[in-house]
């Protein structure tokens, strides 16, 4: 199956409040749409995680970001150019976005992908999509599609084929929350 084919398999998944589990920048994730309350309890409940332990949200490109936090610092683009590894960054001020992902204190873990595929996705989805690693929670983060549960496998709606015979090693992105001061905090490196 073609990098374009799968694209539109997950168009359609995720139009009709699917789940998926594709691979992002970092890791292999499962993903739905992020403004879909009832597909975001789904993932809780297949991972069988906590509703308050945070999700991150994938967006193509920064100009989206000021449609789901407000008010937005500009200097966090500033600092994202600096980085060299995949970053998400802990905002405050989430909006627009399904209630069960923005944390009790109103922040969301968002992070501006740079791979191909999942910006493909997003763009033409024309939605932020929901990011969690493919594992049950509890279980370390897989570090290609040979490590992913089946259990995880079987629960979702469309499993991509790019990058399935993938074995390179993945690692996740490092986490930092920007603070209302402009002071980055390193959460995970």
């Amino acid at each position: 199956m073609n990098f374009l084919l799968d694209i539109d398999h997950c168009l359609a998944t995720l139009r009709k409040g699917g789940l998926i589990l594709y691979p992002t920048d970092t890791i292999w994730g499962i993903g739905c749409d992020a403004t879909n309350a009832a597909a975001v309890a789904t993932i809780y409940q297949l991972k069988k995680r906590a509703e308050h332990k945070a999700m991150i949200v994938l967006l193509a490109n920064e100009q989206d970001v000021v449609k789901y936090v407000t008010p937005i610092d500009e200097r966090i683009f500033d600092y994202l150019k600096t980085t060299k590894k995949p970053t998400t960054i802990i905002y405050e001020g989430a909006t627009g976005l399904a209630q069960n992902l923005i944390t009790l204190d109103g922040t969301i873990a968002i992070r501006i992908v740079q791979d191909d595929f999942c910006k493909s996705l997003i763009t033409k989805f024309g939605k932020p999509l929901v990011s969690t690693s493919a594992n049950l929670s509890g279980q370390a983060s897989p570090k290609n599609f040979s490590t992913i549960d089946p259990t995880i496998i079987k629960g979702v709606d469309y499993v991509v084929e790019y990058k399935r015979v993938d074995n390179t090693s993945a690692t996740p992105s490092s986490i930092v929350k920007w603070n209302a001061d402009g002071f980055a905090e390193i959460i995970r490196s």
